[in-house]
């Protein structure tokens, strides 16, 4: 039985390299050393905590983006609980994973790789059979019905799909997203195949020649955006089942529109925060308050809540009482505000730096067009 392929023509290269230099261009906007390292570190995680919450939210889960924010580091959630919360840090185990393994000059996709991170994807529910292959044919869970090939076949297209990942040919963006529709159409688990295709997807990625930090590999962002629009394309060239006859070139454009609108979404948010941080500076320092104070600032500039918690995640080893402290010394600088009281307490911008705040994204939105078809942009 023979995976989807799909052969690609003069405009998806076109695109494929269009899409490359827009990560190029990126590139100098998050990863400048030096002073902005505090910058470049919020940039980071902002990244990695969209990616985590894009995923999940695919899969129908009540959490946001404050609460991958606080998955990153182990910390209580805002709003998630039970299984949502569990999700979410099995999504974020397995990203960190795959960042740590993107660090390896020769990391490669295989079948021993797929199955330890599908376990730490679905780990909080045994019953899943997390890391097992599946063993009958029928295969659902929450975001597709599909009915896969023979469970005996299930190792050998594995194996095959890590080894179609090698073919140097291939543009990585176009390996990638073939991984992930391939795996998509084996369904090789009883569930949870969908973040596992996209969490392989993010890894080779990751591990390929790029042209940013693998941090800022990810679309998973985008795809939780438009998941919609994701599952339907899904199911287009899939026909939900198995073995697949449709044309994956649907699926391939999809893909590399993903990462060319993921790009610009990345350059947007980029504009803005270096923008936040200048102006957080300088109201930190007029108001005569430690520097320590500037990232938290700016993540609540950004749209985050911020509470003790979120604040000792951005300044490491920072006692509870002292981001108390910083806390109430920005409230008084009126630089934030609190909501709620005791252990729900949570703060926001001032109403005035949420003016300034509005000002900087609205320019940035006028720079960046986050919707826009790379393939009309050719002129195709």
């Amino acid at each position: 039985m023979s995976l989807l392929v799909s052969t690609l023509t003069d405009v998806d290269r076109r695109v494929v390299d269009l899409v490359l230099a827009e990560q190029h261009r990126l590139r100098p906007r998050v990863g400048v050393p030096g002073r902005w390292a505090g910058l470049m570190r919020l940039l980071k995680r902002l990244a990695v905590a969209r990616a985590v919450h894009g995923s999940v939210a695919i899969e129908g889960r009540s959490a946001s983006v404050d609460d991958a924010f606080a998955a990153l580091d182990d910390e209580e959630p805002l709003d998630a609980t039970g299984d949502d919360w569990q999700a979410l840090r099995g999504h974020r185990d397995a990203l960190t994973y795959v960042l740590q393994l993107s660090q390896e000059p020769d990391a490669k996709l295989s079948a021993d790789l797929v199955k330890p991170l599908h376990f730490l994807l679905g780990r909080h529910d045994l019953a899943e059979r997390p890391g097992l292959w599946r063993s009958d044919r029928a295969s659902a869970d929450d975001a597709y019905d599909h009915l896969g090939p023979g469970a005996d076949d299930v190792p050998a297209l594995v194996r095959d799909v890590a080894r179609q990942t090698q073919d140097p040919e291939v543009p990585v963006l176009v390996r990638a997203a073939m991984a992930h529709l391939n795996l998509v159409a084996i369904h090789p688990f009883r569930s949870g195949n969908g973040p596992l295709a996209r969490c392989v997807h993010t890894l080779l990625l990751a591990s390929g020649d790029r042209a940013v930090a693998p941090e800022f590999a990810a679309i998973d962002e985008h795809l939780g955006r438009n998941a919609e629009d994701y599952r339907r394309v899904l199911g287009e060239v899939t026909g939900n089942g198995w073995p697949p006859e449709r044309d994956a070139r649907h699926w391939v454009r999809f893909c590399l529109t993903a990462h060319y609108r993921q790009a610009r979404r990345l350059a947007r948010r980029a504009e803005l925060v270096s923008h936040l941080w200048i102006d957080a500076e300088e109201r930190v320092a007029s108001a005569g308050l430690p520097e320590r104070c500037v990232q938290p600032l700016t993540y609540a500039l950004t749209g985050g809540w911020l509470r003790n918690a979120t604040y000792r995640q951005l300044v490491p080893d920072l006692s509870k009482n002292l981001a108390s402290r910083d806390l109430n010394d920005l409230v008084k600088a009126e630089l934030l505000e609190p909501v709620g009281e005791k252990r729900g307490r949570r703060y926001q911008p001032s109403a005035a730096l949420s003016a300034v705040a509005a000002g900087h994204r609205a320019e940035a939105a006028r720079l960046f067009d986050v919707d826009a078809d790379p393939y009309r942009v050719l002129g195709a």
